[in-house]
């Protein structure tokens, strides 16, 4: 069984009037190779005539996003041609790789009707063979999703194997990734192989790990000493959950590009100039 060496609490970063907390990258955290970012946006409730998210049309290349929507409703529409709206319990995996402008908004009936809201969204580094690789998108409602009975709870299993079973996603590079629902008193063991990174959030409750307790909105690591992590509550929690091989690469990083230097950088910031991502997707 693999034992927690830290825990690191989720920063407090707000945009407009979105509640968000950023776990990854924090203070003494830059990444958990290759997991890059993660920010956590609610839980809150909007009022009816609401503006909706504040992601409008933005250029990413060189890594790819995994979007959770746990409450309310995402849209999204990209320069690909791809469009969705993904509801509560489904996700969205963006592949920008070369580059693709997207927009992550609330739909019409949203903003004119408000409800809940809670969204996760994390960014999976691309090694640098894959960072040009032609773009891709996949939405799935939580129904596309398998939910594998575990005791007292569920694994919702997007990409990897858990239990016999695969998740819908196929991931490029062989990322695993859940969310792990769990009432009081659950038990459950998470695969985690010895050579692979893991990626450990707590989005609600205090499951334990051992004998040590993780907060809410906290990010934890593990030492390699094992290949499971053993899991128990003794209230609901939730948890987003996921292993992949380290890449071990340099990551050089600008706002929405992921690159391994600084000329790699300077060239996404001139191809997204020159029009190459191709036309931003028009929202009303």
């Amino acid at each position: 069984m693999r034992q927690v060496l830290h825990q690191y609490p989720a920063q407090r970063d707000d945009i407009a009037d979105l509640v968000t907390r950023r776990p990854l990258p924090g203070p003494s955290l830059p990444q958990v190779d290759p997991f890059l970012f993660l920010n956590h946006h609610g839980p809150q409730t909007y009022r009816p005539g609401n503006s909706g998210l504040p992601f409008g049309p933005h250029p990413h290349r060189g890594f790819e996003t995994v979007s959770f929507i746990l409450k309310g409703e995402m849209a999204h529409l990209d320069s690909g041609g791809h469009e969705s709206v993904i509801r509560a319990g489904g996700i969205q995996w963006m592949t920008a790789g070369s580059g693709l402008i997207h927009a992550e908004i609330s739909p019409a009936s949203f903003k004119r009707d408000g409800g809940p809201l809670e969204i996760l969204q994390l960014w999976v580094n691309l090694p640098g063979r894959l960072k040009m690789t032609k773009p891709a998108y996949t939405g799935l409602q939580r129904e596309d999703i398998p939910a594998i009975p575990i005791e007292g709870g569920a694994v919702n299993l997007i990409s990897g194997a858990f239990a016999g079973q695969h998740g819908p996603i196929a991931s490029l590079t062989g990322v695993s990734m859940m969310t792990v629902e769990l009432e009081a008193s659950a038990q459950v063991e998470l695969p985690a192989p010895s050579n692979r990174a893991v990626f450990f959030y707590v989005v609600a409750g205090t499951p334990s790990v051992g004998a040590t307790a993780i907060k809410p909105h906290h990010l934890a690591t593990f030492d390699t000493a094992g290949d499971t992590i053993a899991v128990t509550t003794t209230a609901p929690a939730t948890i987003l959950y996921g292993h992949a091989d380290p890449i071990g690469e340099p990551v050089v990083s600008h706002g929405p590009f992921v690159m391994n230097t600084r000329e790699e950088i300077v060239r996404a910031i001139d191809d997204y100039n020159a029009g190459l991502f191709g036309k931003p997707p028009v929202v009303s």
